[in-house]
Parts: C-alpha cells; structure tokens; sequence
C-alpha cells in the first residue's frame, strides 16, 4: 500500500493520529456498527497524548521475564544494568532523540532493552512498530524464543494480544496486532517486509549482519528508514549491534555520527569519573583469575565485586557532538558486564585463548570490547611469493589434497580456469592452470571447458580425482553460462555472481532460482546461482598469504604448515603471481564523509585472483567449512592419506567430531562412505 495515497485502517493495526481530516474517518466507517466502534475506539486512543512514563518504569512495573527467554526469571530490574536505564528513556515518545544508535559487547542486556520498549509500545505508546533481524528465518525464531514469552509472562501485555489461536486473531509468528497499532518483524534480507506498512517505531537489530542489499533493491536500513516518513517528527528509530569490521560497520558508522556516549563510572577509592577501557584490565602472567580494573587517576587496582556499587553511581556523557541534535549514541563494552554475566576474569581468559588467531582476535574485540576489527588488505609481494613456490616433487595433488575445485573466469576472448587441491583446515595446493582461446561465442571452447569436468589429476598416493565443484563466474554472458551449466548439471557445476560488501556469517547465499536462455528458448527458473560476497574470500586468501611458514628446523621438530597456508608450484609464472595481488582494500568516502572499504584493482588483470575466489567459493558451496571430523577422515581414506588428527577440525553446527575407524585405501580406487546420521557427505563422495 502506497503511503501517499492511503493510510492503513486501525483494525489493521495502523494508528489514525496522523489523519486530521475527520470526514475521511466517517467515511470509512461503513463496516457496520461493530467494526465502526472498534475503529472509533483505535482513534480516539491514537489522538491521546503520550504517557509520562518512561520505558524503564515501564519496565520495573510491567515486565515479566519468562525462564524460557531469560536466566534471570521474574520481575525485570533497571538496577540490575542501570546503563540500561538512560538509553531505555531515550525511546520514550517525550525524549527528543528520533535517532538512537547502542554500538555493544555481548552479554551486556540490549536485547531486553529492546524488547522492554517492544511491551511500552504495545502497552503505552500504540502505534504501527517494524522490527528488523537478519534474515526472515531470525525473525521467527525472535518472535517464538522472545516476543511470545514477553506477551505471555507480562499481564499487561497478554491482555492487549490475542492468542494466536485462529486466523483473524491478528497474532500471527511476523505479526502482532494491539488496540492502536501493529508489530510487524521482518528480515532484512527481505524488501517486501521492509516496504510492508508505515511506521512510527522501527527497531533495527543485530545491523552489522544486515546483508549490503535486500534482494537487490538497496541498503535495508535505508529501505527500513523510509517507512517512517510520515511520522517525520514523532518517529523513534533504534539501531543496535555488536559491531564488525572498521569501514564497513554499519553500528559504528551511526555511533560516530552521534554524540558518542560513553558511561563513565566512579572509581571506588578517589572517586574519579573514568569510562572502562580494557588496556586497564590487568592480571598476573598466565593468571587471568587475578584481572582487576586499575583506575586511570589513581592506579589502584579495583576488584570485581566492587563494580555493583560503580554501576549504580554511573553516568553517560556525550564525547563529541553530533550533528544532528535529535541522534545520540551509546558504546558498551563487556567490562560493565554485571556480576554474574561476563566476569572480568573471563573476559581475561577469553582474551588470552584468542592469541595466535585472527579470527578469534576479531571476534574478542568485537564481543568483548564492542570494538571494530581493522581488517589488513595488504596484499604480499608477488616476488616473496615467488620465493615461496615449490616444487611438488613431480605430483599433480601433494599428500594433503583431499579434494579439488575449479574456478572459472569467462572473458571475452578467452576462459581461464585454476583449479585448487583443498585439504584440512582449508590449506590448499594450486594443481593446474588452464586457458582456453575462444571465449563464451564460440562452441569449441564449451566443449572443451565441459572435457575438463571428465577429467582426473593423480594424487601422490596414486589416487585420481576428478574436479569436485566447479564455480563458474556469469558477470559475463550470462546466458551462455546459464545454458553450458543445465547442460552439465548442477551437482558439479555452480554458476556465481558476485555481490559487493563483506559477509563472514554467509559469504556465499542460495541458490536462487534465475531464468535462462536454451536454445532460444526462454526457460523461467531454469537456472540456479550462488551469490558470493567476493571482499570476505579475497581477505581471508591475503591472510592466508601472509601465513609465516615453518624454517626447516621447526619442521624436523614436526612442525607443520598453518590452517589456510596456500601453496604454490613452481611452475607458475610471474604474471600469475602479479594477478593474484592485483587488488587492495582501501578506505573510501562518500559525499556524506561515510568510510566503507573497498576493493580496488592495483593492476589491469587480476583473473588469479578472481578464480580463485571462485575455488573457494566452490569449497564452501561443497561444505568444507561446516564438515565434521568423520567427513574429513573418510576423504583421507580414499586419497589413501594415513587418518592423523586434525590441525583445524571443521564440525557440522551441533554435532560433535565421532572417532571412526579408518578404511582400508587403494589407491585409485575412491570408496563410498557409510554416511551417517546427520553427517554431512558431499556428492563427490557418494554413489
């Protein structure tokens, strides 16, 4: 429904305080008498003026919290996160900010944040309410673990949403209807629920996992902002997240267009007003059971059961100006955990198990310390990796190659093709390099690309093994590339397109189903295409580069190559190594002055690096990231790899690593796995 021409009825759940035209009202009201009482009823609620009450009295009045949503069940208490209580009332209706952004650790409560102003909404303030997760399927899962607990354990609320017992009880799983307003959740992976109704209420969560467009259309945020046009002056718009990468965080780059709150707490010895920063968080040497909080003025350290009485005595206070007056922004981390939630000693020890790996570093700094991780794009020197290339000793699959895939770039005159060994821990070996003249308009070079998926390469324990997956790009004549990969199949073959923007939870989404063109013909859904968000690949391949190898002497002493370590032959050639380091990631600006990063090209051709983007693209697709332990030792068995404990166990979510017995190998003889209940086997494993 247009919001320029219509208005939604508050049966519907919409308020009418935005209509003043009091014959337009009457005029619908031909719904017979009972349906014109109700929308009366609506009216005459939406025209009161907001309550006095500010969403944390709300909250220690009304609030209930459920044992099956909370590990704290029973009435809520402000006082039990008192930092809580500020940026509560700023998102009550008489506070002037419309903009609020809380930039945050794990574990320090804005969850219940939100969905205490969810329950003032429904209770108090009536009016239509947008709630945005990640995806669609985050905003069921919401809605069951969260928002029914929340209805049912608050009197208050229960009496004002029907139960969802039959179809018009306006209380659906993406749907809350109450007397003068509707809660609507949706993902932000979908535009249709962003474009869904105007709101007065939008609460954004988790943004930083937003992916960079909502099926194409734009920026969800954006798409979620404009819904609240017509309650320019009276909207509230709350945007909460644990941040991620610096130039790309969506949280961060709201927290630094605000007034960047911090909450400084007084020290419990000379009473200095200091805001908590982890560099001040010190523990004995390998005794994070010691961490205390020393003071910025005084040095004297603080101990732990002392941060209850700082937490009451705290405030926050502005450290910048916005320029917006009517944003303001908040940044929490970890250390104002309360007692009995994120200890400093866990923190500490959280900490000192993340040294030695980047990714684990990123996610303490990002859950512990609210902070963004500084990615590092520097790509290597193509001469250091020339200096490191090797030779496989005369074998086309070295020892640690349990698989292969190829990723394939198709350009105008030409398709080139490198294909990849993968083994455990995602280290992995360059096999072959192949270009073939001719480009995507003539036949022969199709049917010379669809030879290569029929051929084998020999392990160094004799095994052959053919390409696994094949990721083909369609940034260019996609047609001809939609029509080679049905003629092939889509359990070797999987056709990508590229998308802008990091995603390290999902960097490769779908398949979606796109039409294609047979023979002429116009086929709706006759394809199926993988979106890759290409920037994470390419970070983690330069991270993977920049992998310290082991001298000889450590690898006497059984010490072996890193997880990730990429391994090049010998008999690549300079070119190729300059293509591989073709891009940087940089920092760029727009006309606003907002930083995001980007890739840029450093050179013309970069196609090394572009396939083998799409090689490991290939290996995700496959499930080389989400394998467990019997997956891996079965692949070992058919390379007639010796089974040796993994250097970076890769498990299927839930289900832990079982020890298998090892099969008996024969060299050129793949066998078939008994799959197991729940393990996942990849289609080059099975009959």
């Amino acid at each position: 429904m247009s919001e320029s021409n219509s208005t939604p009825s508050p049966i519907s759940g919409s308020r009418l305080d935005e209509r003043d035209d009091e014959h337009d009202l009457t005029t619908d009201l031909d719904l017979g008498f009972d349906g014109a009482e109700d929308m009366l009823r609506a009216w005459r609620q939406g025209m009161r003026p907001d309550p006095d009450l500010t969403v944390s009295q709300w909250a220690d009045r009304h609030r209930k919290l459920s044992s099956r949503a909370s590990a704290e069940p029973g009435q809520y208490r402000t006082a039990r996160t008192p930092y809580l209580r500020e940026i509560m009332d700023a998102l009550s209706p008489r506070h002037p900010a419309q903009r609020i952004s809380f930039m945050k650790a794990a574990q320090v409560g804005a969850t219940e944040a939100g969905n205490n102003w969810i329950g003032f909404v429904i209770h108090h303030a009536p009016g239509p309410m947008l709630a945005v997760l990640p995806t669609v399927e985050m905003a069921k899962r919401t809605s069951r673990g969260r928002l029914d607990p929340l209805i049912a354990e608050s009197p208050a609320l229960r009496e004002r949403v029907n139960p969802a017992r039959s179809r018009d009880a306006g209380n659906s799983m993406l749907s809350k209807e109450f007397p003068g307003g509707i809660l609507v959740l949706t993902g932000a992976n979908s535009a249709t629920g962003l474009r869904s109704m105007p709101a007065r209420y939008i609460f954004l969560d988790e943004v930083d996992a937003y992916p960079a467009s909502a099926d194409e259309e734009g920026d969800p945020v954006t798409l979620a902002e404009a819904r609240t046009t017509t309650f320019s002056h009276r909207r509230k718009v709350f945007l909460v997240s644990t941040p991620t990468i610096r130039g790309i965080s969506r949280i961060e780059r709201e927290y630094e267009a605000s007034d960047q709150r911090r909450y400084f707490v007084p020290c419990p010895h000379c009473g200095a007003m200091q805001w908590l920063q982890f560099e001040r968080l010190r523990w004995d040497k390998g005794r994070p059971d010691t961490a205390a909080y020393h003071c910025e003025s005084c040095e004297r350290p603080i101990a732990e059961h002392q941060k209850t009485q700082m937490l009451e005595r705290g405030e926050w206070r502005a450290t910048a100006v916005s320029a917006d007056p009517h944003s303001i922004g908040f940044h929490l981390s970890a250390l104002y955990s309360p007692l009995g939630w994120k200890s400093w000693s866990q923190i500490a020890r959280d900490w000192l198990a993340a040294q030695g790996s980047e990714e684990m570093l990123r996610a303490a700094r990002n859950t512990l310390l609210g902070e963004t991780w500084v990615e590092s794009g520097d790509a290597p020197e193509w001469q250091r990796l020339a200096e490191r290339r090797e030779a496989y000793a005369g074998v086309q699959i070295p020892v640690g190659g349990l698989f292969l895939t190829a990723g394939v770039d198709v350009q105008k005159d030409r398709i080139e093709i490198d294909v990849w060994a993968w083994g455990r821990g995602l280290e992995s070996w360059l096999v072959d390099h192949i270009v073939i003249a001719g480009g995507p308009d003539d036949p022969a070079c199709w049917d010379k690309l669809t030879g290569l998926l029929g051929r084998t390469w020999q392990h160094a324990n004799g095994a052959v093994m053919p390409i696994a997956k094949l990721a083909i790009d369609t940034g260019y004549e996609a047609a001809a590339v939609y029509a080679w990969a049905r003629r092939q199949g889509f359990d070797q073959v999987s056709p990508i397109k590229g998308l802008e923007g990091f995603n390290r939870a999902t960097p490769v989404s779908g398949p979606t189903f796109v039409d294609a063109t047979i023979g002429g013909k116009r086929l709706r859904r006759g394809a199926r295409l993988w979106s890759i968000a290409t920037a994470t690949f390419k970070t983690e391949t330069y991270r993977f580069l920049r992998l310290e190898r082991p001298s000889d002497e450590d690898r006497s002493l059984g010490v072996c190559d890193a997880p990730g370590t990429v391994h090049l032959p010998d008999w690549i050639d300079t070119e190729w190594l300059k293509q591989l380091v073709a891009e940087q990631l940089v920092t760029v600006r727009n006309k606003r002055g907002y930083a995001h990063l980007e890739w840029q090209k450093m050179r013309e051709r970069n196609e090394a690096l572009d396939c083998r983007v799409y090689a490991r693209a290939a290996a995700w697709i496959l499930g080389a990231d989400r394998w467990d332990e019997a997956t891996w030792r079965r692949l070992e068995a058919q390379a007639g790899v010796e089974t040796r404990p993994p250097v970076a166990p890769a498990t299927v979510e839930g289900m832990a690593s079982e020890p298998t017995t090892p099969i008996p190998p024969k060299a050129g003889t793949p066998t078939t796995p008994r799959r197991k209940r729940r393990a996942y086997t990849p289609n080059f494993m099975r009959d």
